[in-house]
């Protein structure tokens, strides 16, 4: 892929620049309720930032297909409320005292309350989706949330134990991929797209999914605390077996395979240090294999999009698979 094919980051955010300001403005006037602490936990949540990458793809899926009605803004806030909804459920589940270097809304309201706010922001994304008059995006709406529901319960089965590979991408496809599907779909749906162009945009939601989650899992095992805004290792505390150690524990020692299914069923580093297991997956090449694999959705993200014309906004979709694999947090 040549480089003046691909979009920068610079180009991609004076794209959507505008757009992305029109979904800020629509979340913040949904995220609001006659309960005051509903309004203050989602103020909270928008306050604290993020990537805003799922409504960004949304975005361009329908602007890459010709489409400018402020359905997308809509939408791109509905998306946004469904991933906030997710973040807040996930840190109850995890019991995160950190969200994005603040401190989680859990900490601050409770988890009663904070579930309470999770669930009011999935119903308030589906209220704001019925006015679409389209049942075609509820009917994908439902099913995500229900994927991602069926998602956390099965990981929920899964902690301290290892997993497949097989098993590993179940869980991130449930997890992140399936939102990142869902919001292509979405901005193909809105453009009035065929069938084709619509899976064509769902397999680069799909394989870009997959790449992010693999690279949020090695970020969670060899960046810093500083740079995440929450502990490193959260997904070994929580005795989550990701890629790295799928792979080292398919080629380590029985001593080495040992640390660290001790480790996972600990959820804590008690009997062995945080730095062992690095060194275990240092020796098998483990971090380096995970990566490998997310360069390889990224790439099956990129070849997906053939089907789309040339455009400044397919450009951009060209760049998005670089920025997921090769930032730091």
């Amino acid at each position: 892929m040549g480089t003046a094919a691909v979009a920068t980051a610079k180009e991609v955010f004076d794209l959507l620049h505008h757009d992305l300001l029109a979904i800020e403005r629509e979340f913040g006037r949904d995220a609001v309720s006659t309960v005051a602490a509903i309004t203050e936990i989602t103020g909270y949540l928008r306050e604290s930032g993020g990537k805003r990458l799922r409504p960004s793809l949304l975005l361009l899926a329908c602007r890459s297909l010709g489409y400018s009605g402020s359905a997308m803004h809509r939408l791109g806030a509905v998306v946004e409320m469904v991933h906030t909804a997710t973040l807040v459920h996930d840190d109850i589940i995890d019991g995160a005292e950190l969200r994005r270097g603040r401190p989680s809304p859990n900490t601050t309201w409770g988890n009663s309350r904070c579930v309470l706010a999770g669930d009011w922001l999935y119903m308030q994304a589906f209220r704001v989706a019925l006015n679409e008059r389209n049942f075609r995006v509820l009917e994908l709406l439902i099913g995500l949330t229900q994927v991602m529901v069926e998602g956390e319960l099965l990981q929920a089965e899964k902690l301290g134990r290892p997993v497949s590979e097989s098993e590993y991408n179940e869980l991130i496809y449930r997890k992140t991929a399936c939102l990142f599907e869902v919001s292509m779909r979405l901005g193909a749906v809105l453009a009035g797209a065929d069938r084709l162009t619509e899976e064509c945009l769902a397999e680069y939601g799909h394989a870009l999914g997959l790449a992010f989650q693999v690279v949020d899992d090695v970020l969670d095992l060899t960046s810093e605390e500083a740079i995440l805004g929450k502990p490193v290792a959260s997904d070994l505390r929580e005795g989550k077996a990701t890629l790295a150690l799928v792979h080292a524990l398919a080629h380590a020692t029985a001593e080495e395979g040992e640390a660290i299914l001790q480790v996972l069923a600990d959820g804590a580093f008690t009997q062995f240090r945080y730095q062992d297991v690095l060194t275990i997956l240092d020796r098998h090449g483990s971090i380096d294999f995970a990566m490998d694999v997310a360069r390889k959705h990224a790439e099956r993200a990129r070849r997906s999009l053939d089907c789309l014309p040339e455009s400044e906004y397919k450009r951009a979709l060209l760049w998005v698979p670089d920025f997921v694999v090769n930032r730091e947090k």
